[in-house]
């Protein structure tokens, strides 16, 4: 071999070298990156001091478009980011009835449900029930025939891994009456309820049931462990125009931050509800640091369901807003 040659071979080696330690420092660097993102990922979802889960409610639009199959709840909430899941009843009315409304269409329904929330990855955290009969209403026996409506959900959470079902309470407009009638049909269910292991909460949702005052009262006279609150961070109006439950104009509203505030002791579950935001990424008619800082203060660490019912937002967009801002609020309260 040649002095020349020998040279050659001996510089191509060192430049070979070289290469090789330089590519293992930008796969070190690169790793470092990675594992730098990883963590401030796992860092955000330690700094919050709650859960985020999904309220199905928040599709709704989409939903009765019939741009969305409502079958496909689990696979878009964990598309978004969300570990829990909360479902709405009547939003599978149409699929149940177009199966006939029985227990083998609710069982294919459930079996669907459950296989693809395990698929996804996601916490079916509570089932809101809507539409099977008052359980606040003076008539005893049209309230009993709205608990056995309600067991049916009951069975279904149970079934599904959920821990709890979301009743509303309308009934009467008189407050001692509805009082009554409350704690009477509140007190049946959760009676079916404890033997699955299941929660009912009542959320409020209009009338005397954002009377957060009273409803504590309710929750007292129930005196149940598995019988709690879902504070809902907007929905506080006693009384629209013409008497409507619905979309007509609010005339008397509760305080909200009061009502938070005076249920969460009894909660069980929190949602977040919004409409429009600012160009700030802010809720325009609700302080979520304000709302988050009374949740936190009351120690409740489970779940808050985003709830978004803005119009100005497509649904997505809106669930993305409120999701991101209770990341923002939440992790301030860490500082």
């Amino acid at each position: 071999m040649t002095q020349k040659l020998t040279k050659f071979l001996s510089s191509l080696f060192l430049a070979l070298l070289f290469l090789a330690g330089f590519s293992s420092c930008k796969n070190e660097d690169k790793k470092n990156v990675d594992t730098a993102e990883q963590q401030t990922d796992e860092n955000i979802e330690e700094e919050l001091f709650f859960k985020l889960s999904l309220a199905q409610w928040s599709l709704s639009r989409p939903i009765f478009e019939g741009e969305m199959d409502p079958l496909d709840f689990a696979e878009k909430a964990n598309e978004l980011g969300f570990e829990g899941i909360e479902y709405v009843s009547g939003l599978y009315n149409p699929w149940l009835e177009k199966a006939g409304n029985s227990p083998e269409a609710m069982q294919s329904l459930l079996d669907t449900l459950k296989n693809r929330s395990n698929r996804y990855n996601v916490e079916n955290v509570l089932i809101m029930v809507d539409g099977e009969g008052d359980l606040a209403i003076p008539n005893e026996e049209e309230r009993n025939q709205a608990v056995e409506n309600h067991k049916k959900w009951v069975d279904a959470a149970s079934f599904l891994g959920a821990k709890a079902i979301r009743v509303n309470l309308f009934g009467s407009d008189k407050p001692e009456e509805w009082k009554a009638a409350s704690i009477d049909g509140l007190k049946k269910l959760s009676d079916y309820a404890a033997g699955k292991n299941i929660n009912v909460l009542v959320e409020n949702h209009g009338y005397l049931s954002s009377n957060a005052a009273l409803l504590v009262e309710v929750m007292e006279g129930v005196n149940m462990e598995n019988c709690g609150t879902l504070p809902d961070f907007g929905n506080f109006c006693l009384k629209r125009e013409g008497g409507e439950r619905w979309e007509a104009a609010c005339v008397d509203e509760y305080p909200k931050y009061q009502g938070v505030e005076e249920m969460m002791p009894h909660a069980m579950a929190v949602s977040a509800k919004s409409y429009e935001f600012d160009e700030n990424g802010q809720e325009t008619s609700i302080d979520y640091g304000r709302m988050l800082q009374i949740v936190k203060d009351a120690g409740y660490t489970g779940y808050i369901g985003v709830e978004f019912e803005g119009q100005d937002l497509s649904a997505e967009e809106g669930i993305i807003a409120t999701r991101d801002l209770l990341i923002e609020e939440g992790q301030k309260l860490n500082n």
